[in-house]
């Protein structure tokens, strides 16, 4: 039987969405757990060449990237693949992962975390976006990051992917 977790149908156009600066990425929050009756969260992102997040789990959720603009390596356990534009990769809770834009291009993927709710992570660690650019290149705090997302399971491992070359 299905049943339906969303009150109603709605629609986000291109240009809409809240857009957070979170580390060195622009990320557009194209649907939440709140607006998806807790089924799904889907961010677009945008992120520089070079950049990684830390090597980190996720205990409460899956997580998804098609990619659209960009390459990537990505790595999750012992697997490691490359993602070009038109790429999906699936990522299982539990299984630490990261990944690092390659080249000398920015990046632009869809990242969807099922269930929904960890696109607040990025709001609380982040901060409203300035402007529809990239934000201003700074060093990432691990720290801070590791501290916000205690609260929404994810945890902190380690250092960003080195760029595969």
């Amino acid at each position: 039987m299905y049943t339906q977790l969303a009150p109603d149908a709605w629609s986000v156009a291109a240009d809409e969405g809240d857009k957070v600066w979170f580390t060195n990425t622009h990320m557009t929050l194209k649907a939440t757990a709140e607006s998806t009756g807790g089924a799904y969260g889907l961010v677009e992102a945008r992120a520089p060449a070079g950049f990684g997040p830390p090597w980190h789990v996720h205990h409460r959720e899956d997580e998804a990237f098609w990619v659209l603009e960009g390459r990537l390596t990505v790595k999750c356990g012992e697997r490691t693949f490359t993602a070009g534009p038109g790429s999906f990769t699936f990522l299982p809770r539990n299984i630490p992962h990261g990944f690092v834009v390659e080249g000398d291009e920015p990046a632009r993927i869809l990242s969807m975390c099922a269930p929904g709710g960890l696109e607040g992570y990025f709001v609380a660690a982040g901060r409203a976006a300035e402007t529809d650019d990239l934000p201003p290149m700074q060093p990432v705090d691990p720290g801070m990051l590791a501290r916000v997302g205690a609260d929404f399971g994810l945890e902190v491992l380690g250092p960003p992917l080195p760029p595969q070359g």
